[in-house]
């Protein structure tokens, strides 16, 4: 589809698009006021969850009851803490923090996902761990011992044996007792493989355990190094063969986080091969999927168009382009984006830009964060008050459409905005975060965020990591020819752990170091291995593919290498990314509570007559 009719379609779009509200823009006091519109909105979800889902994953806000939904551990609980640290409630961030220390527990026969387990709970609780130990961040727990940073490292053990497969690239799921189940497919997606860096550096960084941050490192490298000709990369991938199984090309489902966390493993960890390769990823991102304003799906050979789909995920690229420095088109992307949410009061999971209507099958809004979270963005980088009236209608929405009893509920159909009987965890760690965090700004930031003494890396669940010392500046880098960098750390290895499957409260793992195993995956490198040394070493002037060796492998069946291979080269045209000025709400005082609520522990100084953030409505 050729540019002009694309932005022909934009128009259009528009045009049909309601008429934008003729009211004011918002003004600061305006901003505070929806800022306690969204707080009464997660206290609101929050209250629903722990009256009548706790201690089970998830609320059911229509029928007043809950759900596990991903392992059976409190995950809306684990997901929304540092929510509760970034509004400043002292007492239930203290109280959750405390029953999870005491509660929760991990050795349980249950297979669970690898992305979703280490987005949500592992990030979560590492977010917690960061804030409540920490007197910089204002919310810290005298009480609190560091249990968390031990939950976290007990989890991520029980998901290494996912990780042990010829390619690096880990399984999908694994078994949280027993380790990868005999019959676990050999598939996994793009983004489920390449969407732990950020959760497992930091754990290595704060228990000096290399081998979680190697592991990861590992599946994107064997991700990054099947990349076709064109630096763009599939859907689905086998982790043994390393054959795409899909491979259609985009920005959105199955891919999305991919590209995120090359260039956040970098803003949090300053290590400049996630850099180099986020500019060749981005760079053709740009090139072969971007249609000025929307992005289409092609084939990760030709660059053949294979969809014309707006996808609800792809909302958050233009968040992602305003961390890499590239505003411009983020605002008209964004601008496109939020005429489809304009059109129904909501975004679908996908719309068909060829047919501008609602994709079959893909009619549902599960309260999604992406949109919201680009919007943030958006508005930090420009202080544009358009944004601010973005966040408005998107609040109107969620309140008019999605309110239920006892929380936000799913849209099943964006036409009939009729509702289903669920809300994922996300809606508390990522939807309100945002649109607090918007609506803070504007009034006059007072959150740690804004305020703090770090800058901090959002994960792709909207976890907060801060660049604090122990994590950001734990090795030096060769960042130019001719200079001295320490070293002292192991390279190349990989741990493989077995977990006894009659385990009790003290188990213990086997860790056997094999420094043999999953090597970088190269064709034709002229790569240096690294090796294990110490004290100052010369970094040589080397290339970014010299240096790191990150060289694409050639397809076994490459049907359109030869069209491929006389595709130009193309030139990293992106600027060094500088972390946007990020950082936590000051503590706010909370209302006291009643004694019928004092069962409830993340419910306790909750008064529901006098606190608008618990208003009952479900007898």
């Amino acid at each position: 589809m050729e540019r002009q009719s694309f932005d022909c379609l934009f128009l259009l779009l528009l045009l049909l698009s309601p008429a934008h509200s003729q009211s004011e823009s918002v003004g600061p006091d305006e901003a505070r006021k929806l800022r306690d519109e969204v707080s009464e909105m997660f206290y609101h979800a929050f209250g629903g969850y722990v009256r009548h889902a706790f201690p089970l994953d998830e609320l059911r806000p229509l029928t007043c009851s809950g759900e596990d939904s991903l392992g059976g551990y409190a995950l809306t609980l684990i997901d929304s803490l540092d929510t509760l640290a970034l509004l400043g409630d002292r007492e239930r961030f203290t109280a959750s923090i405390e029953w999870i220390a005491d509660n929760l527990y991990f050795g349980i026969n249950k297979t669970v996902s690898v992305f979703e387990t280490t987005i949500r709970v592992l990030g979560g609780l590492l977010s917690a761990h960061l804030v409540a130990s920490d007197y910089a961040t204002g919310m810290r727990v005298p009480s609190y011992d560091g249990k968390l940073l031990k939950l976290s490292e007990d989890l991520a053990l029980r998901l290494l044996p996912a990780f042990d497969t010829p390619t690096g690239i880990p399984f999908g799921s694994v078994n949280l007792l027993r380790g990868v189940d005999e019959n676990e497919s050999k598939i996994t997606s793009t983004a489920g493989g390449g969407t732990l860096t950020l959760e497992f550096g930091v754990l290595s960084r704060l228990t000096g355990n290399p081998v979680f941050e190697q592991v990861t490192k590992n599946a994107v490298r064997g991700i990054w190094a099947r990349r076709s000709r064109l630096n763009l990369v599939g859907a689905h991938i086998n982790v043994f063969t390393g054959e795409w199984t899909q491979k259609d090309a985009g920005i959105g489902t199955s891919i999305d986080s991919f590209y995120e966390y090359l260039l956040k493993a970098y803003l949090l960890f300053g290590d400049e091969e996630y850099l180099f390769m986020f500019q060749q990823a981005y760079t053709s991102a740009m090139q072969y999927l971007y249609n000025d304003p929307w992005y289409v799906e092609v084939n990760m050979d030709s660059a053949a168009m294979v969809w014309p789909l707006f996808n609800s995920l792809q909302a958050f690229w233009p968040g992602l382009q305003v961390l890499a420095g590239d505003v411009d088109p983020a605002i008209r992307t964004h601008t496109a984006f939020f005429s489809v949410w304009k059109k129904y009061g909501f975004t679908p999971e996908g719309f068909n830009l060829a047919t501008l209507n609602v994709q079959y099958g893909q009619k549902s809004y599960p309260l999604r964060p992406e949109l919201i979270e680009s919007t943030y963005w958006l508005y930090k980088a420009t202080r544009d008050p358009r944004y601010l009236d973005v966040g408005r209608d998107i609040v109107a929405s969620l309140q008019y459409g999605a309110r239920c009893p006892c929380g936000y509920c799913h849209i099943s159909d964006v036409e009939s905005h009729k509702q289903e009987d669920r809300m994922e965890s996300f809606f508390l760690a990522e939807t309100v975060k945002y649109l607090w965090l918007l609506f803070d700004l504007a009034a006059g930031p007072d959150n740690l965020v804004e305020n703090g003494s770090y800058k901090y890396i959002f994960n792709t669940e909207g976890h907060l990591f801060p660049a604090t010392p122990q994590i950001s500046l734990v090795q030096e880098h060769c960042s130019y020819f001719g200079a001295f960098c320490k070293s002292g750390r192991r390279h190349g290895s990989i741990a493989s752990v077995s977990i006894d499957p009659q385990e009790n409260n003290a188990t213990k793992y086997h860790v056997n170091w094999n420094p043999s195993r999953f090597q970088n995956f190269q064709s034709g490198s002229t790569a240096q291995q690294s090796l294990s040394m110490s004290g100052l070493i010369k970094c040589p002037g080397l290339t970014h593919v010299q240096k790191f060796g990150i060289s694409y492998m050639t397809a076994t069946n490459n049907t359109h290498e030869d069209e491929s291979s006389n595709q130009e080269q193309v030139a990293s045209v992106v600027h060094r990314p500088s972390l946007v000025n990020i950082l936590i709400p000051n503590v706010r005082q909370t209302p006291t509570d009643t004694e019928d609520d004092k069962s409830h522990p993340m419910l306790a100084q909750t008064n529901r007559e006098d606190d608008p953030h618990l208003n009952e409505e479900h007898e």
